[in-house]
């Protein structure tokens, strides 16, 4: 059965301002890839955290049926905030400990629900540390966001 993983990444030019999101998803089997495939999307408006999210949002929403799958992530935002923050969150009326609205909270409910969809693990990686993958996801975004830019 093959390994599925999904590189996401997000970039804006100024926070906010126009962004673009991208996604490298690879099938792997016994460490060979033997299928990818490539998402890109962005927005005239946007902040780099909703880049990032709706990234993580589009690999799950690619999927066909429910799928094992590893997204791999360069931001500790998503990351922590899907596998950690979120419980509070939901807990307190999508409010953080400080009794401020959530920020992103549709974001953040579209990607729980996409996970909901699939068994997913989540991994944080250093971005442009010359991780080939995340650097093709790094380039996905920059030109997801080329359309929009002035």
């Amino acid at each position: 059965m093959p390994k599925l993983y999904a590189y996401t990444d997000g970039a804006c030019s100024g926070n906010p301002g126009p962004g673009g999101w991208g996604v490298l998803l690879l099938a792997k089997q016994d460490d060979n890839i033997i299928k990818t495939r490539s998402l890109s999307g962005g927005a005239a408006e946007t902040t780099n955290n909703q880049m990032e999210l709706t990234a993580a949002i589009m690999a799950l929403e690619a999927l066909d049926k429910p799928s094992k799958i590893t997204i791999v992530t360069d931001s500790s935002y998503v990351k922590d905030g899907i596998t950690k923050w979120i419980f509070g969150w939901k807990k307190n009326g999508w409010k953080t400990s400080a009794k401020k609205a959530v920020k992103n909270e549709e974001l953040w409910k579209r990607l729980e629900k996409a996970t909901k969809q699939h068994d997913v693990n989540w991994e944080w990686i250093k971005g442009h540390a010359g991780h080939i993958e995340n650097e093709q996801a790094d380039e996905l975004a920059r030109n997801g966001m080329e359309p929009f830019k002035v």
